[in-house]
């Protein structure tokens, strides 16, 4: 690949996963269609509009398939061996950085041939970047699996105006000088010319690597690169596409099923809800032992109160989440065991995935929604839930430790290490009135209408663009936002 060569798009978004999924057609051959998720929705209409394309890997480790239209976008597809699904994906980028960047709640494991074929899988996808954008294009890399693509890329195009986006939370500084590898992640970083954070506090902690650890020169948000480049890093908190959410739950078809679903759980008077990926960061094993000794202690009744537990299946090669899976299990038949009654289990529990219709309709059908995890960059499951409740009902039970508790000060916030802290919570939030409800849910609707996922996507590119206009070369005044 010559990768002096430019292509023609002006914006090019490098992401881990393609922004499709494969399925298969009904005359048995395969196909693509979009994948959920508010970052496609965000970006579609950026990427149609400035003539661009997408990165990414398609899942799978078939070889040589070739650029495709999907969608009206232009995606790039890059290739992953199963040895770099192993060492790359399972390994360095799940089972090292994601526990390091989340806290330790679990271990993370440091081993030479992960970080190894991290480098490598990143120098394909920097390859691929500098081969698809035309000259002086913007190029977008997002999240934790591609840390060393802004400065690989830089030094194949320094052309191109480059920006990163970090989707989980960035650790703070005693955490992340255990990683074996901490100065060129922190290199690779600095090759982008705006740095992207969930928090403020994310920022900060870059920044404050950055001066310990690369020696560079740093004043509040900019890093002063030797070169005479110029570093911004900055909180954009990410949001949801939340006008079609709330469309989505006026519907009929999600109005009908969310009676069915409380029809089906016996009309209990309060439905509480948890849908996350089944990860040990969440926080669902915790969640699920303070509803059942609030059942316990006769706070209320499995004819009053069920509680339902989405776990949708989440990298089930990974040692820890089998095992994850396993105590969840344990957990859910004990109480139901213990605390159900005939035909009323006191925890519906699902291991799937649901189509976005049918996560409308819980949470329609759901009084209170409980959000706990350990440590979460941001959270949207909790935005979802406010998008759709335009009744001005419904309860949100938000861990501090989200990110999203930065914007939702009216949720009941708890400490997800508190059993106690979270049995009051959700005791508060069940004995809520109407009044106090409607109260809380419009300011948190208020900051969520306002603040959607293509406000998200504009100022980060806004930003984007006026931080290099001259290539970093003089320093513009910090705005104070």
């Amino acid at each position: 690949m010559d990768v002096t060569s430019t292509g023609s798009a002006d914006l090019v978004i490098v992401a881990n996963r393609l922004p499709v999924d494969r399925f298969e057609q009904p005359d048995g051959t395969p196909g693509w269609r979009r994948s959920p998720g508010g970052l496609v929705s965000a970006l579609e209409p950026v990427l149609r509009a400035s003539d661009g394309a997408w990165i990414g890997w398609p899942g799978g480790t078939e070889e040589d398939l070739e650029p495709f239209e999907a969608d009206g976008m232009d995606l790039v597809p890059v290739h992953l061996s199963a040895d770099e699904v192993e060492e790359f994906y399972e390994g360095f980028s799940n089972a090292t950085l994601w526990p390091l960047y989340h806290d330790v709640v679990a271990k993370p494991e440091f081993h030479r041939e992960w970080w190894e074929s991290y480098v490598r899988v990143n120098q394909r996808f920097a390859e691929k970047a500098a081969a698809v954008a035309a000259k002086d294009a913007t190029v977008w890399v997002h999240d934790y699996q591609l840390q060393l693509v802004p400065q690989m890329l830089r030094d194949l195009r320094p052309d191109l105006r480059i920006g990163f986006y970090l989707h989980i939370p960035f650790p703070p500084t005693e955490l992340f000088q255990q990683l074996p590898w901490r100065r060129q992640v922190l290199e690779g970083l600095l090759g982008a010319d705006l740095i992207g954070f969930q928090l403020a506090g994310g920022a900060q902690n870059f920044i404050r690597l950055v001066r310990q650890r690369v020696g560079h020169k740093t004043h509040r948000d900019l890093v002063y690169l030797p070169d005479g480049r110029t570093v911004r890093a900055a909180a954009f908190p990410i949001s949801i596409d939340a006008a079609d959410f709330e469309k989505l739950a006026r519907s009929e078809g999600v109005e009908q099923r969310a009676k069915e679903i409380r029809e089906a759980l016996g009309n209990p008077k309060k439905v509480f809800l948890g849908i996350d990926r089944l990860d040990y960061t969440k926080g669902i094993y915790a969640r699920l032992r303070a509803y059942s000794e609030l059942l316990a202690d006769g706070h209320f009744d499995v004819e009053d109160a069920v509680f339902v537990q989405v776990a949708t299946p989440s990298r089930e090669r990974v040692e820890q989440y089998r095992i994850l899976r396993d105590e969840i299990d344990r957990l859910v038949g004990r109480i139901n065991g213990d605390l159900g009654k005939i035909g009323s289990p006191a925890i519906s529990y699902m291991h799937s995935s649901f189509p976005r219709e049918e996560m409308a309709a819980l949470y329609r059908a759901a009084d209170i929604m409980v959000v706990t995890p350990f440590r979460d960059g941001m959270n949207l499951v909790a935005k979802e839930y406010i998008a759709c409740r335009f009744d001005g009902q419904g309860a949100l039970v938000l861990s501090e430790f989200a990110g999203a508790a930065n914007e939702l000060r009216q949720a009941w916030l708890i400490n997800p290490y508190d059993i106690n802290g979270m049995k009051a919570a959700l005791l508060d939030a069940y004995n809520a009135s109407p009044r106090e409800l409607a109260r809380r849910m419009k300011a948190m609707r208020k900051t969520v209408v306002e603040h959607d996922v293509k406000a998200w996507a504009d100022s980060f590119l806004e930003e984007l663009s006026s931080v290099r206009r001259d290539h970093g070369k003089t320093v513009r005044p910090v705005s104070q936002g």
